[in-house]
């Protein structure tokens, strides 16, 4: 079946949801999602919101100079001026989607600090800013005559010249998007999406590894996708590793503890009972992520152990209680009262830097295609990412690309001699066990050689490892009809070959990139 929209959007999180809204006034959406409109790394966002709005003691100029210093100096500089400045703006048409943003009694913003950052600019909603974003996006969406949902499906791959039988490489320098193969679970088809425009906005890549705090579905789709399409990825190997998932072996995805916790007050400690962080940094357990992982991880190998504390019993249990609700009942359920007893935490996949190079419209190297959300790589965040920056980018970035894409859309056409998806000849795979393994593989290969510490010989054990997951995956690929679960594996061997291969290539540490056979910039 083929469908004609003017927008194809690909991702339900806070960049995709934000864009339709801001283009259905005018155009017709179709919204593609793999599993149902909650289900999205926005979704498990606890932090808040980034944005300088007690001018009284905060500016722009603070807020871009934490960005680049988070970054390590690799952020583009013209990209930090547009998010930061543009974050109030941000901000209000959140709060015009009916988001809710806790306040204190004068009615101001309870604005809270995070690691890395000088001021309190942090807005939320209690600890699960993210939640309440999706959900009241997901109203907004949902009654929008504009915008057709399409839930349980999955977007197998953007439709090039390729599919016109033209021979397309990297060199090529007029590469065009003209909709994307996706398939329905329901029926087992693939479908045609032909657009005007497509919106990448697939999220990240957590899924890559065994231990996340993304959903399993951040399976770097829409990376994966666009690279094979020869579209450019770049800093892929910025893979922030949130230092404090709440430790508890056999829950996948991993329980965030917000590191607003560390701003509030908490303090890192050894299994011992000690605090180490004075060590790492002056700036103790506020210093940046990547500081505050590698400190987690060489404490853990130093003493033997699987996992540190963090230890917030110092507190008022009331004030605790009341700033980290949904923390202190996940806690609770696993028989840890936080405001009495230490919170066993051990670092965690979090959030990748890189992604699809967009310009500061959000267009991508591929015309008529954009990426927005953690899937594209706008240059805001460089070596590492600043706390609750990555909700508001997605934010300023959707209203960037709506902006650029309703100026050019009148220029399109929708290209009407694609031809329909054709799985002749192939089945169903048999064993399921196949893919499912394979994923295993992916993961421990993740896990163990290009995790928090690098080198050069754990690198090219990946790659070797790696290498041999990719031709047997795409040998079944070949002879099967497409899956969801098919297509996952064969995109997070993608992002992994990727993330591997541009570590190799950065012969420093910078960043949350650390290598111990070059372990200066």
């Amino acid at each position: 079946m083929t469908y004609k929209y003017d927008y194809l959007i690909i991702g339900s999180g806070i960049a995709g949801m934000s864009l339709a809204l801001k283009v259905a006034s005018k155009y017709r959406v179709a919204l593609i999602c793999k599993t149902t409109l909650t289900e999205a790394n926005t979704n498990l966002a606890q932090g808040g919101v980034a944005s300088v709005t007690d001018t009284a003691v905060d500016n722009f100029e603070k807020h871009i100079e934490d960005t680049m210093i988070a970054g390590d100096w690799l952020s583009d500089p013209a990209a930090v001026r547009k998010v930061v400045e543009g974050a109030p703006a941000g901000i209000k048409s959140l709060l015009e989607w009916g988001v809710d943003f806790d306040r204190k009694e004068d009615g101001e913003f309870d604005l809270h600090r995070e690691g890395g950052h000088s001021e309190f600019r942090i807005l939320h909603h209690a600890d699960n800013t993210g939640a309440e974003i999706q959900q009241s996006l997901v109203e907004e969406v949902r009654r929008h005559p504009n915008i057709d949902i399409f839930e349980h499906h999955f977007a197998v791959e953007i439709i090039t010249q390729h599919h016109l039988g033209k021979i397309v490489s990297r060199r090529t320098p007029d590469i065009t998007c003209y909709g994307a193969y996706v398939l329905d679970e329901a029926t087992g088809k693939v479908d045609t999406f032909l657009s005007r425009i497509t919106i990448m906005a697939t999220g990240g890549v957590g899924a890559v590894y065994t231990t996340t705090t993304n959903p399993l579905i951040a399976t770097g789709d829409g990376i994966a996708m666009t690279y094979r399409a020869k579209g450019t990825v770049k800093d892929m190997e910025f893979i922030q590793f949130h230092p404090t998932a709440l430790y508890h072996p056999g829950d996948r995805p991993s329980f965030l503890i917000t590191e607003a916790m560390r701003g509030y007050g908490a303090v890192l400690r050894n299994l011992d009972g000690k605090e180490f962080m004075h060590k790492y940094d002056k700036r103790l357990s506020l210093a940046p992520r990547d500081i505050v992982a590698r400190a987690i991880d060489s404490e853990m190998k130093l003493n033997g152990t699987d996992h540190v504390y963090l230890d917030v019993t110092h507190k008022d249990p009331e004030e605790t209680r009341r700033h980290f609700p949904n923390i202190y009942e996940k806690c609770l359920s696993l028989g840890i009262d936080i405001t009495k007893d230490m919170i066993p935490v051990a670092p965690a996949a979090h959030y990748l830097c890189g992604g699809i190079k967009v310009d500061l419209n959000g267009e991508s190297s591929i015309n008529r295609l954009y990426a927005i959300g953690e899937c594209s790589c706008t240059g805001l965040h460089g070596g590492n990412r600043l706390a609750s920056n990555s909700l508001i980018e997605a934010v300023v970035y959707a209203d960037a690309a709506a902006r650029h894409s309703m100026e050019q859309i009148g220029n399109y056409e929708l290209r009407n001699d694609v031809p329909e998806w054709n799985d002749e000849g192939t089945a169903h795979p048999e064993e399921m066990v196949l893919i499912t393994q394979s994923v295993k593989e992916v993961n421990q290969i993740m896990g163990y050689y290009v995790g928090i510490v690098r080198s050069d010989l754990r690198l090219n054990r990946a790659w070797n490892r790696l290498d041999i997951l990719y031709e047997e995956t795409e040998k079944l690929f070949k002879v099967s009809k497409p899956s969801r679960e098919l297509c996952e594996l064969r995109n997070i061997i993608n992002v992994a070959y990727l993330i591997m291969r541009q570590a190799m290539e950065r012969k420093e540490s910078r960043g949350l990139h650390y290598t111990v056979d070059y372990p200066h910039k």
